[in-house]
């Protein structure tokens, strides 16, 4: 049974080799991406992928994404979440929002809610949001500053935005999607093109010694599509499930948080 499956961030790594993984299954896969260099990539090594370019972090234009893909496609079996760009220092989008927040937390819930009736019409709906947290004790929640006017740090809005991903996961209420955080801890992804040298060099070298190829990457969150975990929401860590301890009141108020963001640009 042909399946339709969307990936954001879909035009290089991880999304990428999970668009032609899923293409060579006879899937039909929208990779989603914001550079039109990328979707030409894209086409060239995937020609069996869609490719729809959006920049995520824009309100605006995930609202017109969300808007297109339910027209075209209103039964959707699986949304894979994986758009996200380190920035070593912080850029505000044109909306007004610091960019890692807009791209990581706010475009992840805007498309986890606004393709939850597609979601709902398949058979066996997943959401696989690539997350950060995957069990880690790592990052906090900036209440009162969570935009991070004061004291950004690439790494501390990294893992904030991770760990509003777990937040999110928990709030979230569809009926019959399965909600799945997988983190997939060091991948080969060409993680160190946003460093300046000589921390780019290092990371490089870190990375072609112990991070795992992307290749190997792909079956642990293939095989979670195929068979989406029973539950409302799981955890994963390079394929082993890990435990949550979320407070679920804590999340549905940060979710809350996020809707106010979300609704204050006029559609």
């Amino acid at each position: 049974m042909r399946r339709t499956i969307v990936i954001t961030g879909g035009t290089d790594g991880i999304g990428k080799a999970r668009a032609r993984h899923h293409t060579e299954q006879g899937d039909l896969v929208i990779a989603v991406g914001s550079s039109a260099a990328g979707g030409r990539r894209l086409r060239e090594e995937v020609p069996a992928a869609r490719f729809v370019q959006a920049d995520l972090s824009s309100i605006r234009q995930t609202r017109g994404l969300i808007r297109e893909l339910r027209d075209e496609h209103p039964v959707i079996d699986a949304l894979v979440l994986g758009a996200f760009r380190y920035n070593p220092t912080r850029i505000e989008t044109p909306e007004g929002f610091e960019h890692t927040f807009a791209l990581y937390v706010i475009n992840r819930w805007l498309m986890a809610e606004g393709l939850r009736e597609s979601l709902e019409k398949a058979r066996t709906p997943v959401i696989v949001n690539l997350c950060g947290v995957g069990g880690i004790r790592a990052g906090e929640i900036h209440w009162d500053d969570p935009q991070l006017t004061e004291g950004y740090r690439p790494f501390r809005a990294t893992m904030q935005g991770a760990r509003a991903v777990e937040l999110l996961g928990m709030a979230y209420a569809g009926e019959r999607t399965s909600y799945v955080l997988y983190n997939p801890l060091f991948v080969a992804t060409g993680m160190f093109k946003p460093f300046r040298q000589p921390v780019r060099g290092l990371v490089r070298l870190m990375s072609a010694v112990f991070a795992q190829p992307v290749a190997r990457a792909v079956p642990p969150i293939a095989a979670l599509i195929d068979r989406p975990p029973a539950g409302p929401l799981t955890a994963y860590r390079k394929g082993r499930s890990v435990g949550l301890t979320v407070d679920r009141d804590l999340a549905l108020r940060f979710e809350k948080t996020v809707h106010t963001m979300a609704t204050s640009l006029p559609r």
